[in-house]
This record gives C-alpha cells, structure tokens and sequence, in this order.
C-alpha cells in the first residue's frame, strides 16, 4: 500500500513506472496462469505486445494523437499470424487468450496513466488525486465487506463463484465506500461530494464484481491463488482484481464529468 500510495502521489512518471511494472507482472501472471492449467497463450510475443500498447498509450498523450488503435490491431494480426510457425493444439484459443490477457490486465493500468497525463491542475503540474482517491475507495470497500461479513454475514452472495463473500458484506462494503466518498471530498475538491459517492458506489459494485470474476477463473482451471509473488497475499491479479473491471466504468464517470464540465465552460 505504501509503495502504491508513493508511486501515484510522487508523479507522473513514478506513476507511469509503477503501473507499467505492475501490468507487465500480471499479465504474466495471467499467462503462467493459463499454461499451467493446460491452455497454450503465446506468452512472449503476449508480453511485447501488450507493453508496446501501454507504452503507445503513453505516448499518444505525450505526444499528440498517435493511431494506437490502429497499431494495436496490428499487433493483433502478428498474434493470429504467430500461430502458423508454432504447431500449438487449439490455435484460435491461445490467440483468444492471448489478447484476452492484454484487454484484461494492461489495458486498465494504460487507461489510468493516459487519463491522469490530461487532468493536471490549474498550473499544469500532475494531480494524483483522483486515482489516490479512487484506490481509498477500493480498500475501503475491501475492508468494509470483509468486517460487516465477518460480524454479520449469513446470506451468501454468490456461494458457487466465493462461498466466503454474503450480501451483507457486499452492502455494506458499497455504504462505507460512499461514506468515505464524502470524506475524500472534503479533501480533494476536484469533484463535487455526490460525484464522489456515486464513484463510492461505482467501484464497490463494479470492484467486489471484478473480485468474483477473478474467482471464476481461478475455480475454472482449479487454482488457488493467481500467484506466489506477493508472499501471504497471492499473486499481482489477486491484489488487483477489483481494479481491473472497475476501471473502465470509473473512467468513464470522470471523462462525462470532464465533458460536462468543458460544455459549461
């Protein structure tokens, strides 16, 4: 959490570093995932692919419009075109699971930086506060699932996927998280309060489900935790899970409260 909190609030490219390490890892993690369960991603040329994104991502902010999109179908291409040379059983699974593992673990982490680079404050300089803010929300949702389900849990949320998790929990990770929503507010002025509860509410739901479609895949190839590198707490998609789905509905909210805003102006 510290070296989170650091590599966001000290600046952009701390931030840029930090997101690329994390991306890379998981999306290797995801990979190494999938191969020992039996499946065939084509795990190399996967992470060149996926890293050439995030950093084209990157770029295109940096350095005006760059065609990311039409690079990365590119790119896509290169994925299809690498199984003719690897003589691997189910070849249009591995490219569907390779590409998978880009969309799912980079692109989020590639989305937030570019996001971040175009919403400076009033002088120019780089303002972390709304991913500071919006990782608050995420462990306080965290958190308060897991105390009100451990103190008043009984009704089970989805025993199939995490027989652990029960609506109660679920309810009242999503209240605490928009209690702290208007607490945030009061300290980071760059949304109006309601705009920060609704994100409250948007990240306790999206992120406890972001949570339990993890879940899926780990139970779907019978694997307990994602990955060993984070000692006594899993793996890279274990520890971000909720922020991998949860992202792009957050992101969305801002870019519209940034439109809106620029129609007022």
């Amino acid at each position: 959490m510290v070296v989170m909190i650091g590599g966001i609030a000290w600046n952009q490219y701390s931030l840029m570093v930090l997101f690329f390490v994390i991306a890379m890892l998981g999306l290797d993690e995801f990979y190494n995932l999938l191969t020992k369960a039996g499946y065939f991603p084509n795990r190399k040329l996967g992470l060149l692919c996926g890293g050439t994104i995030f950093l084209l991502i990157i770029l295109s902010g940096l350095m005006g419009e760059l065609p990311v999109l039409y690079i990365s179908f590119v790119l896509a291409a290169c994925i299809f075109f690498s199984e003719l040379y690897r003589n691997k059983p189910t070849p249009f699974h591995n490219v569907a699971i390779t590409i998978l593992g880009i969309v799912y673990v980079v692109m989020p982490f590639a989305l937030w930086v570019n996001f971040l680079k175009g919403y400076n404050t009033d002088s120019g300089a780089y303002n972390p506060h709304l991913l500071l803010g919006y990782f608050f929300l995420l462990w306080t949702n965290d958190t308060g699932a897991y105390l009100v389900g451990m103190s008043m849990g009984k009704h089970k949320l989805w025993e199939r996927i995490s027989p652990k998790k029960t609506w109660e929990g679920f309810v009242g990770g999503v209240i605490l998280s928009i209690i702290i929503g208007y607490v945030i507010s009061m300290f980071y002025t760059e949304l109006h309060p309601m705009l920060w509860m609704i994100m409250g509410a948007i990240v306790g739901i999206t992120g406890t489900m972001g949570d339990l479609v993890e879940s899926v895949l780990k139970r779907s190839i019978d694997a307990k935790d994602s990955g060993s590198i984070l000692p006594g707490h899993g793996g890279i998609l274990d520890r971000f899970d909720g922020v991998l789905l949860s992202t792009p509905f957050v992101l969305v909210l801002l870019e519209l409260v940034q439109r809106v805003n620029g129609l007022l102006n």
